[in-house]
């Protein structure tokens, strides 16, 4: 069948999300060493890993449950120090990879339908789809938390295409990670591309649903891979 809609994974796909956390994370430790925070840099680093593995990355109080674990409880200015250099660089590396506009560029000017199939909060993500400046590229953008369903759920998938209006086999899912990206896909009767990138990179597929039909290492890849694009 001839293509017509491909959908984008956000973190680690569109832009380097990977990258970007480690950045902020480590520039907030160091911040709140500045502030007071006697530790080294990489227990901080290491403390702060923990936690939001713990807690998850949506908790809104990472810094102040680092604090209380080296016994720096109520300490409002170091806390303020780390959240304030956190998103400072979370804000500088919230750019899209190199070759991102220009592939979704040509895609919509070959008349391709575009989307996004993504996991979190709404806002957050579309925070992050503006602030990208990608947000007038995409027809569709599908986001867990608005359909009760997250990624590898094929429903998450099914709607999208069906909204996008197309055949799952008339769409592609482009994604960096085997276990929700292409894994889900997959299960919808879509074309599969993993994009080599982010701290998922070396994780191998460990089942037929988690092998991509396509792997590239560079969203421009898709130009030529693809059949019908």
């Amino acid at each position: 069948m001839k293509i017509k809609a491909i959908f984008f994974d956000i973190d680690d796909t569109l832009y380097d999300s990977s990258q970007q956390a480690k950045r902020a994370r480590k520039n907030a430790i160091k911040s709140m060493i500045e502030a007071g925070l006697d530790i080294s840099e990489d227990e901080g680093v290491q403390a702060i890993n923990r936690i939001v593995v713990r807690l998850g990355s949506n908790y809104e109080y990472h810094f102040d449950e680092l604090v209380k674990e080296f016994g720096y409880e109520g300490n409002p200015r170091i806390i303020a120090a780390g959240i304030v250099a956190y998103h400072r660089t979370k804000t500088t590396y919230l750019v899209p990879l190199h070759d991102t506009i220009p592939t979704l560029l040509e895609l919509k000017s070959k008349g391709h339908k575009i989307g996004i199939i993504t996991d979190g909060r709404a806002v957050k993500q579309w925070e992050k789809i503006i602030q990208l400046g990608l947000q007038h590229f995409f027809d569709v953008v599908v986001i867990s938390e608005q359909i009760g369903k997250e990624k590898p759920d094929k429903e998450m998938f099914e709607n999208a295409v069906k909204e996008i209006g197309c055949m799952a086999g008339e769409a592609v899912m482009v994604g960096d990670r085997v276990d929700k990206d292409i894994a889900g896909a997959n299960a919808a009767g879509m074309t599969t591309v993993r994009l080599l990138n982010g701290k998922y990179a070396g994780k191998k597929p460990e089942n037929k649903l988690e092998e991509p039909d396509y792997v590239i290492h560079c969203l421009g890849e898709i130009l030529r891979i693809l059949p019908g694009i």
